[in-house]
C-alpha cells in the first residue's frame, strides 16, 4: 500500500490508529502524518514515539495525503472541516472516527462530492483488538469501503453497517472498552476487600476475562447458556449472581448502553 494517511487532530484515538497501523507495519512511518491545533508538545511526542511525520501546515499536510483521518473532537468538526476545506479534492477519503458525526453532515460542511467514511474504532486499537464498524456516504465507493477495510483490519475487525446502526454501535464499541475497565477496576477493589493482594488478584482476574472471551468465540452455548452451567444451586457463582441482581446490574448495563447511544445521537444534532 502506497497511501499516505494523514491524521487530523492527535489526541489518544489518533495515536490508538497511528500505533496499531504501525506496529503491524501496514504502513511505514513516513506514509503516516499528523497534525494538530496548537499543541505542538503532543506532535513532538508521536514523532519521537512511532517515527511518523508531524505538521501543523494543514495545506502541506493534505497536499500529500490519500486518506485523511478525522481524529478532533466532535465539536471541533465542522470549524476543522471549514479550514480543511480549500485544501481538499475529490481525490481525497475522508475517514473520520468522530462518536455521533454524520457522513451527511461532513459533506455538507465540506461542500462539494467528496468520498466520506465514518468509523467508530475502539482505543484497543492499540493492541491490534478494535472492534470497528464503518459505514459509506452518499459519494463512496465500494472501492472505497474496501480500502477502508484493508486499513482498518490492521488493528482489529471490521464490520460494514448502517448508518442509523452507528450510534447504538458507539455505545457498545467505541465506549465499550471503558464499561469493561471498570468492572475490572470494581474486581480488584473487590479482591482486595476479602484479602487478595494486588499480585495476586490481578493475574487471576486477566485470565478469567481472557478465558470467558475463549469460550464466548469458541462455544456453540449461548452467554446466559454458559452462565447456567456453572451456577450450581446454593453455590458460591448463585450467591454472588443473586448479588448482581439485587443490586439491578443487568438493568445498569441497560441504562449505560441506552445513555451512551443517545449522547451520540446529541453529538450529531449538535452540529
Amino acid at each position: 500500500m502506497q497511501n499516505k494517511v494523514v491524521f487530523i487532530g492527535a489526541g489518544s484515538m489518533a495515536e490508538a490508529l497511528i500505533a496499531g497501523i504501525i506496529s503491524t507495519e501496514y504502513l511505514d512511518p513516513e506514509q503516516v502524518v499528523a497534525t494538530n491545533k496548537t499543541n505542538q508538545n503532543r506532535l513532538d511526542y508521536l514523532k519521537d514515539t512511532y517515527n511518523i511525520s508531524v505538521t501543523q501546515n494543514k495545506q502541506e499536510a493534505l497536499s500529500q495525503a490519500d486518506v485523511v483521518v478525522l481524529a478532533m473532537k466532535p465539536k471541533d468538526v465542522e470549524l476543522a472541516l471549514k479550514d480543511l476545506q480549500p485544501y481538499l479534492t475529490r481525490n481525497h477519503l475522508i475517514l473520520s472516527v468522530l462518536a455521533g458525526i454524520t457522513t451527511n453532515f461532513m459533506e455538507k460542511v465540506i461542500g462539494f462530492e467528496i468520498p466520506v467514511i465514518r468509523s467508530m474504532p475502539n482505543t484497543s486499537a492499540m493492541v491490534g483488538k478494535s472492534a470497528t464498524a464503518i459505514t459509506k456516504g452518499s459519494y463512496a465507493s465500494e472501492q472505497h469501503v474496501e480500502k477502508v477495510q484493508s486499513l482498518l483490519n490492521t488493528i482489529g475487525t471490521t464490520i460494514v453497517v448502517k448508518e442509523e446502526d452507528m450510534h447504538a454501535i458507539t455505545a457498545l464499541a467505541g465506549s465499550g472498552p471503558a464499561f469493561y475497565y471498570y468492572m475490572v477496576e470494581s474486581m480488584e477493589k473487590a479482591a482486595e476487600e476479602v484479602g487478595l493482594e494486588s499480585e495476586i488478584a490481578k493475574p487471576l482476574i486477566m485470565q478469567t476475562i481472557a478465558g470467558v472471551v475463549e469460550m464466548l468465540q469458541s462455544s456453540s452455548d449461548s452467554p446466559s447458556e454458559l452462565r447456567r452451567k456453572i451456577t450450581s444451586p446454593g453455590g458460591t457463582t448463585q450467591a454472588g449472581l443473586e448479588t448482581l441482581d439485587n443490586y439491578h446490574f443487568q438493568e445498569a448495563i441497560m441504562a449505560c448502553i441506552k445513555n451512551a447511544a443517545t449522547r451520540s445521537e446529541e453529538l450529531g444534532k449538535q452540529k
